[in-house]
């Protein structure tokens, strides 16, 4: 894995980003932008996500780094329950559902691949 420059180079910040766009559209639309606790909770949620890369990748420390991701692949892992709950509630269709769950979930894997790659790179 290469050394980022920037954060914004890192495939799971770009991935979380990508999942916070997705959950803007969907949680603005018909009964679920109108229910303001869960939709303001899945918001921050997932704006936790590229916050949390970020902030870890500037603290330019690796274990900085690893403690942030955990953050963030927890987030990640909040906006999937969240999902179930806007599931259940009508908001989202099952294609919906089925479209945002793969995008957290493909951003929980990227989070863990970076953190194992932290983990091998600092016991070298």
């Amino acid at each position: 894995m290469a050394t980022f420059r920037r954060f914004e180079d890192i495939e799971a910040w770009q991935s979380g980003r990508a999942l916070t766009r997705a959950v803007y559209a969907a949680s603005r639309r018909g009964a679920f932008g109108r229910d303001d606790a869960l939709r303001n909770q899945i918001r921050r949620a997932a704006i936790s996500v590229t916050s949390n890369i970020a902030e870890g990748f500037e603290r330019s420390s690796d274990r900085a780094f690893a403690h942030f991701l955990s953050v963030a692949k927890g987030s990640a892992g909040e906006v999937r329950s969240q999902l179930y709950v806007a599931l259940d509630e009508g908001y989202l269709s099952e294609s919906e559902f089925e479209h945002l769950y793969g995008l957290s979930l493909s951003t929980i894997k990227r989070i863990s691949r970076l953190m194992t790659y932290l983990r091998g790179s600092t016991n070298e």
